[in-house]
């Protein structure tokens, strides 16, 4: 199934951090980052050596959550609502992520009730952990 993650998504470039929709099983979703030596962030973030900051690999997670949420839960999403970040828990960052990679931004939905949503959240290069975290959002119009 073909999704432009710019339906779903109201961020646009440069914030815009899911390249594409991957796969939705369940509770369980994958999306991609496609890390190029292009992003605005590389300019001042280590110049010397481009690494993408740990902060945008957790928006990043943030964004492909929203995607998996709203592929989950179809049309029963309310019209109109918007997921705001509400909490970040037990970041850890394991790996260096650099141009050229291909991060792959996977989650499990652990609850979604009553406009309250909590994924675990793994980005990963190949088969290497780059980040982990516990994201909680709330959703509002």
């Amino acid at each position: 199934m073909a999704v432009d993650v710019r339906d779903m998504l109201p961020h646009r470039f440069p914030f815009l951090m899911v390249d594409a929709f991957v796969s939705q099983r369940g509770d369980e979703f994958e999306c991609v980052k496609n890390v190029s030596h292009g992003e605005p962030y590389f300019q001042g973030h280590f110049p010397s050596e481009s690494v993408m900051p740990g902060v945008l690999m957790i928006e990043a997670l943030a964004q492909a959550a929203a995607i998996g949420l709203q592929m989950r839960e179809g049309d029963t999403m309310p019209e109109g609502a918007v997921g705001y970040l509400a909490g970040i828990d037990g970041a850890r960052f394991r790996r260096k992520v650099v141009p050229g990679d291909r991060l792959r931004l996977t989650g499990t939905i652990t609850r979604f009730r009553r406009g309250l949503c909590t994924v675990e959240a793994i980005a990963l290069v190949g088969d290497e952990v780059a980040a982990t975290a516990t994201l909680s959002f709330v959703y509002a119009r």
